[in-house]
């Protein structure tokens, strides 16, 4: 079991022992043995002199040459890499390490400046299962990737989260320039970047529903929500076509609950209150609903790309979220020591559903590109990563509270939400 940190005596702290993996290359010599015969093979099946029949291939071989023909051009190591399963390692200077508070992150999520202790959430880095390293984040390489794009994200403070990530990877590298902002310095419902060296901007449009939301989503004075699914959301729905990359996320909204309408009539309720006699729909099929509109109001006859990321769950480990050891662990957990429940299995399932009904109705002059950034195991494994006390600078600065609000959902930045947009970058960048 992982070691805990313990907000209450943070003097008590001591630095992890881990070490870096150390890997072993195989013979140069059985290379050259394959390559040599490669070539060969090569040479027999396209070279063959005129009038000599070649052989056919059988139709197993002729769906796994049209089907991954587009990315025939990619290095046979980014064939093969599968970013949703692997393991965290202790990889200190890994990554970069950016002044959260310089890239105005919202404060509850700045937890180096709020006095966090401990600093070893920093120094992990996650490794693929399918035996290739994830690259750490090259801010140059994800503005020449998108450059002249809008890249928006969309969705709850998930979305949120990953985005405020690549502004701050972003702009620790690159001039930018606040382009628009809620009026309430507050909120971080809405905002845009711009960065002027690659006419590139990043967006952020508060959407928890995805689509159309109306009640608690926009007034926490509200009791419900009510969610119309066959509508996009008004901000970013609005700026759609102006869109290059989009991510979408939402899930935690959709547990939660709410009145669902079709256009003014009410299709059902799921978790609605006391007092609202609907049919219950349960989340699946809304969730499914919402993303289906999304993609379907993305979707363009010019180039464009709509990343759909999984569930993100919490780790408030059966705790209450006002108790101050809520979260508390230190280190990632290992492999085998916390397993997915069968709700994070189901909502990241209705992700990949959804892209693969959304690539099925993909015809005619669209050539919007489908993907799925599945980020659920890798942020299943981070109990560490969270503020937990730490939303607020110094929150013993007065003693010791009884009780004390616990943030185990989202990610400290700098933070393991920065993989998320290691991931994105490699997505961005894989050829069609």
């Amino acid at each position: 079991m992982g070691a805990s940190y313990q907000p209450l005596d943070p003097h008590n702290l001591k630095p992890s022992s881990k070490n870096p993996p150390c890997f072993l290359s195989k013979p140069v010599c059985a290379w050259l043995v394959c390559g040599f015969l490669s070539l060969a093979l090569l040479h027999l099946l396209c070279c063959s002199p005129a009038g000599t029949q070649r052989p056919a291939f059988s139709p197993l071989l002729q769906y796994i040459n049209n089907t991954y023909s587009f990315v025939s051009s990619e290095p046979e190591e980014e064939k093969k890499c599968n970013y949703s399963e692997g393991k965290w390692v202790w990889s200190p200077g890994y990554a970069r390490r950016y002044n959260a508070t310089e890239c105005n992150v919202k404060e509850s999520h700045d937890c180096i400046r709020n006095g966090r202790p401990d600093t070893g959430y920093l120094d992990w880095r996650w490794q693929p299962a399918s035996g290739c390293r994830l690259p750490a984040f090259d801010a140059g390489a994800f503005l020449a990737a998108t450059r002249g794009k809008h890249v928006a994200f969309i969705g709850d403070s998930m979305a949120r989260n990953q985005a405020q990530s690549l502004l701050c990877l972003l702009s620790a590298a690159f001039p930018s320039r606040l382009v628009y902002r809620d009026a309430d310095p507050h909120k971080y419902n809405h905002w845009r970047y711009a960065f002027p060296t690659h006419g590139v901007t990043v967006s952020y449009y508060w959407n928890p529903f995805i689509v159309k939301s109306t009640g608690k989503s926009e007034d926490e004075n509200v009791q419900e929500n009510h969610v119309h699914l066959d509508t996009p959301g008004d901000g970013w729905g609005a700026d759609a076509d102006t869109i290059d990359v989009a991510v979408v996320s939402a899930s935690h909204w959709l547990l939660n609950g709410a009145v669902y309408y079709n256009g003014s009539v009410v299709v059902g309720a799921h978790n609605a209150p006391a007092g609202f006699n609907y049919t219950g729909v349960g989340y699946v099929w809304p969730m499914k609903m919402a993303y289906r509109t999304a993609v379907e109001r993305l979707s363009s006859s010019r180039p464009r790309t709509v990343v759909l990321a999984t569930f993100s769950p919490a780790h408030f480990e059966g705790r209450p979220s006002d108790s101050p050891t809520a979260c508390t662990k230190m280190e990632p957990y290992e492999e085998g020591e916390k397993e997915l429940d069968w709700i994070s299995k189901e909502l990241r399932d209705i992700v990949y559903e959804e892209a693969k009904a959304a690539r099925a109705r993909s015809v005619g002059d669209s050539k919007t590109r489908i993907e799925v950034l599945d980020v659920t195991k890798m942020a299943v494994m981070r109990p560490d990563g969270h503020p937990s006390v730490y939303m607020h600078r110094d929150p013993f600065a007065h003693g010791v509270p009884e009780r004390m609000y616990s943030d185990c959902l989202h990610f400290c930045l700098p933070g393991p939400v920065d993989t998320f947009n290691e991931i994105l970058l490699q997505i961005l960048r894989k050829r069609r």
